[in-house]
Formats: C-alpha cells, structure tokens, sequence
C-alpha cells in the first residue's frame, strides 16, 4: 500500500502557495552528506589539497538563525553541552532554490541531520521526512518542510532545534548540479535496492544496482512507485549516502589524487554553507574525523503511523516518546545505544 501522502496534495506545504513541481527535488542532500564525511574523513593523505579543493569552491551565507536573547537573557536558541562541545550537529538540505540566504519560495523536501560524536569515530545520518507534522516556529503546526517555504533556512534550523531541544552547529545546502556532478565523478555507486521500480526511462531492478547521473537522481526522486512512497525514497536517500562514502574513502579512490580532488572540488562549487563553518573549523574538523563507510549509521526520525491535518493533507505522525529518547541520545551523545535499540530508526 502506497504512503497516504502520495496524494498530489501533499505536494503543497500547509497554508503555502502552489509550486511548480518542475523545480521540486529532494536529491542533493546525499552530495552533500556525502562530501561532509568524506572530504572530512580523508584525514591527512590530501588535506592540503582537499583544503584548498572546498575552500576556494564553496559559498558561505548568513543561514543560521540569530542568537536572540529571550526574555530572560539567554539565546533562544538551545545551548551546547560543555562537556560534549566535540560533537558536531550538521543540518543537509536540498533545495530548489540556490539564493544565497537560504530563502525564496522553494521548498527543502531533503532534511537531514548529521551528528559527528565526540570521538569523532562515528557519525549518525537522521533524515526527516518531509510531511513530518511539527511545530514550525511562528507559523503554528505544519510540514516540517514548509519550514523553508515560510522562512528559508534559518526557519529550518529553528524547527529543527525545537523539536530536538538540541542546537545545531552548521547548516549546508546544495543544488541539483552538485548531486549529478558527485556520481559522475565517482564513476557510479553501487546500492542495495529493496523494491523494484521504474521511473523517468530508467529500470531499477531488486538487489545490487550501479547507478549514476540522471539515474542516480531518478532513484532517490521517485516515490510514487514505492510500496510506501516519501518513506522508501527516504531509504533509499540514506542508502546512497552509505555508498557514496564506501566508495569516496575506499582506497581506489584514495589513491588516485586527481581523481578525488576532482571530486571534492566539484561538489563544492555546488555547495553553499552557513558563514560561521569557517576555513579553520573545516581543517580542524578534517584532522580530527577518521571514518569509513561502516562508521556510518543511517536512521530516519521517528513516525508512529500516518494521519490527517486539519485542512484535510496526509501528514506523518510524530512518535513523542522515541522522539524524547533520540533527544536525549544526541544530548548526551549516545547515539550509539538508541541505534541499537531502534536499528531502523
């Protein structure tokens, strides 16, 4: 059975303008979550080069939400824990519009969080499904990814942090460009595909497929021919990811210098980041990270079932009590033991 947000309408955020779904895609976070781990888990064999790769490609822009005082002196925003200040919390959005503040009428329909413990041995990749029905600050209850149509990233991020109740450090966004240029490069990634389908031309059989460019990006755009639509894209989102690192810190690629830099280089002419994620936090983050493909723990924000939003729009319930644990899980950075409790997110 189809996901009940599979109807059309769902394609529309609550209480937001119609979009040409022409431009809609939710595809370029898995460049992005891909060059995060990557580039920063190469460590020291390209550093200098992977260095100078990103900084001299990528874009900064004010996305972060301000640190407004309340009404009792401190942020708004939630505070870090002292103790866990190794840890990283990383927003990925892919989006359809490119503005350099992050805003605009396009929406963000790829949500991601990347968590880097503070061992800096393991990172956690939760994504939030785009009919996830949240409080959205100053706008009442609504998809979580209509957030980005009422106010851009920043709106994102401090949808994000309420519903966490944890801060998140950095924000990235990345085009549609950035995602076919990454699996290009990396001359196709090879997946696990669960649910045969087809879509846009292409065939995409059950169990291990290479796929790249426009096929990469059909695979994790289609919903429709999904047994549960946005959730499977979902997965497979996630899946990709995982590969994209395997094959980004394998030693071929590792090995072959023009190669990787190539790589590297051309997602970050694609990329556009908040502009406190400075040049030095990026090296410190580089030396500091050792990762490969099994360190990486892919889960999605936890669902209890489906339902219905006032006005009638299918919506994803969410599910309070493993939300609370997941919380608590970043907080304390012990992701580690709700992974193993809830291995599927």
């Amino acid at each position: 059975m189809s996901h009940p947000a599979d109807d059309d309408s769902s394609d529309r955020p609550l209480g937001a303008p119609a979009l040409n779904r022409r431009g809609l895609w939710r595809r370029g976070l898995i460049a992005l979550a891909a060059l995060v781990v990557v580039a920063l888990g190469a460590g020291g064999t390209y550093l200098y080069k992977i260095d100078r790769s990103v900084t001299q490609n990528i874009t900064r822009a004010d996305q972060l939400p301000a640190d407004t005082p309340s009404v009792n002196g401190q942020s708004a925003r939630p505070t870090r824990n002292a103790q866990l200040t190794g840890t990283k919390n990383f927003v990925l959005l892919g989006s359809d519009s490119r503005d350099p503040d992050g805003s605009g009428n396009g929406r963000s329909d790829s949500i991601m969080v990347v968590h880097l413990n503070n061992a800096r041995d393991k990172a956690y990749v939760i994504s939030f499904p785009r009919d996830l029905y949240v409080k959205i600050p100053g706008h009442g209850k609504n998809k979580i990814n209509a957030a980005y149509s009422f106010g851009g990233a920043k709106l994102t991020v401090s949808t994000l942090e309420e519903l966490l109740g944890v801060r998140m450090d950095h924000l990235a966004l990345i085009d549609f460009e950035g995602f076919i240029r990454l699996t290009e490069d990396l001359g196709g990634v090879t997946v696990t595909n669960r649910h045969p389908f087809k879509s846009h031309g292409f065939t995409y059989p059950k169990g291990k497929i290479t796929i790249k460019g426009e096929q990469a990006l059909w695979f994790v755009r289609e919903r429709y021919a999904l047994p549960r639509g946005d959730l499977d894209r979902a997965g497979n989102q996630r899946n990709v990811i995982k590969a994209i690192v395997d094959k980004g810190l394998s030693a071929g690629a590792l090995a072959d210098p023009a190669a990787y830099l190539k790589f590297v280089s051309g997602v970050a002419q694609h990329l556009t980041v908040d502009d406190s994620l400075t040049n030095a936090e990026i090296r410190e983050t580089a030396l500091s990270v050792r990762l490969s493909g099994s360190d990486i723990a892919l889960l999605q924000a936890p669902i209890d079932g489906y339902g219905t939003s006032p006005d009638g729009q299918s919506i994803d319930r969410v599910d309070q009590s493993k939300l609370t644990e997941l919380s608590a899980a970043l907080k304390k950075d012990r992701l580690a033991g709700y992974v193993k409790k809830y291995p599927k997110g």
